[in-house]
């Protein structure tokens, strides 16, 4: 009866002693080059950090949120590519981008802002970039714009100025921000972004 109980409370405490394995998920880290923003932006650099660390924040939420899922992985891949083009040392978005490609899902954090909120900002914020001109400011405008879509569709302005824009212009292309070529030159210099 003894050696019974032995054996059970063994099996019990076995998989609780087993080392966690690591999650098992494929991480394509974006390639942003020297960045696609200039100095010609209309973004001052501590603005633009602290749009890179809500934006790597916001990408570490959702992929611990849905444990690394491929769709919240796509969408991390774009969220950091555009916080390295906006701070291309962004502390955030390099460690998740490294903890990621370890395969280590990271932890929830609590952001400075709840996703609606931000969504908020970033429509806002887009709106602003589109009033100052200039073809850096457009390109971030229409990514914010987009973004804001995505983050909060019962935003009625941001999903209505992002589809406008969608019809208009065609959607953004993530690829330009997430895989850029070695020697691309930089939106201000105007050709070849979207």
């Amino acid at each position: 009866m003894i050696r019974r109980w032995q054996a059970i409370v063994l099996s019990l405490c076995l998989p609780l002693c087993r080392a966690e394995e690591p999650a098992k998920f494929e991480w394509n880290p974006p390639k942003t080059g020297a960045g696609v923003f200039t100095d010609a932006l209309g973004m001052l650099d501590r603005e633009r950090e602290e749009y890179a660390d809500n934006l790597a924040g916001y990408a570490s939420n959702r992929v611990a949120a849905a444990k690394a899922s491929v769709a919240s992985l796509a969408e991390a891949r774009r969220l950091v590519a555009l916080a390295l083009h906006l701070s291309p040392r962004n502390r955030k978005a390099l460690v998740l981008s490294f903890q990621l490609s370890r395969g280590v899902l990271p932890e929830t954090v609590p952001g400075d802002y709840r996703p609606q909120v931000f969504a908020s900002l970033l429509f806002t914020r887009g709106q602003l970039l589109k009033q100052q001109g200039g073809v850096e400011n457009g390109l971030l405008a229409r990514v914010f714009t987009e973004l804001a879509a995505e983050i909060d569709p019962k935003n009625d302005d941001a999903v209505y100025a992002s589809e406008l824009q969608r019809l208009d212009q065609g959607a953004v292309d993530w690829a330009a921000l997430t895989d850029v070529k070695a020697g691309v030159a930089p939106a201000g210099g105007g050709e070849g972004m979207p």
